[in-house]
Order: structure tokens, then sequence, then C-alpha cells
């Protein structure tokens, strides 16, 4: 099962990315202004996935990815694959799991670690490497 996971980026603009169910990165969507752009997208995609068309690319060094577009518009940039098939099975694993996929927002919280690392550094203290 794929995940759509909204973040913050560092100018104040969001995005979301899709993941593989191996949490691998399929794509990567365009800077939206606010976090609700996220969500209504994310929904968009869920919901009328066949509506949107996948645009195959090239880069001059050989590695295929997609443009996710809807009416014209750029909405998202796949990662790149290193085949066509490879290109194609990113492509069949969206419309098998997008439909279904969770989502996770990382956006309003830069710290989710932070708790953790803290407990991590309280029980170093006074621990001396031998």
């Amino acid at each position: 099962m794929g995940m759509f996971v909204i973040s913050k980026r560092q100018n104040g603009n969001y995005k979301f990315v899709f993941t593989s169910r191996k949490g691998k990165t399929i794509f990567t969507s365009i800077a939206l202004k606010k976090k609700q752009d996220c969500e209504s997208m994310i929904t968009g995609l869920a919901e009328h996935i066949h509506q949107f068309s996948f645009r195959k690319k090239s880069t001059p060094s050989g590695k295929h990815y997609f443009r996710l577009i809807k009416d014209g518009f750029v909405l998202a940039t796949s990662r790149k694959y290193s085949t066509p098939l490879m290109l194609s099975k990113g492509i069949d694993e969206i419309l098998k799991y997008l439909p279904e996929a969770e989502t996770l927002d990382f956006s309003e919280n830069d710290d989710v670690f932070k708790e953790e690392d803290s407990l991590v550094s309280e029980s170093n203290k006074g621990y001396k490497e031998q």
C-alpha cells in the first residue's frame, strides 16, 4: 500500500510525496502555498486518478521519469528510473495503490523525533567510552 506524506519546505510552501509500500518515493508534488491545497490535490488524485495523465520523459543521461498532468498542468514529477520497464512498474503501482493510500502529515512538527533524540542524549550522560 502506498502513502502520501505532506511536509513543509524551508521557504514555507507545502509539498507531498507519494511513496511505495516499501517507503521509496514514487513522485513529488509541485510546491503549494497552503496545506489545504495538498489535501485537496491528494483527495482528487485518490478519487480520480484515471483523469490524470502520465507524460513519460527521459533525461540526457538515460534515466526515465514521468510527470503527472491534469488539464495541461504539471502537478507532480516522479523519481528517476533506470529503465522504461521500471518506469511502467512505478505507474502501475500508483494506479493500484494510490486510491487506498493513507496520508501522513509532517508539516506542523519539524521535530518529529526530537523527544526520542533527547531521551538518547539523556541516557548517554555520564557514559564513558572505554
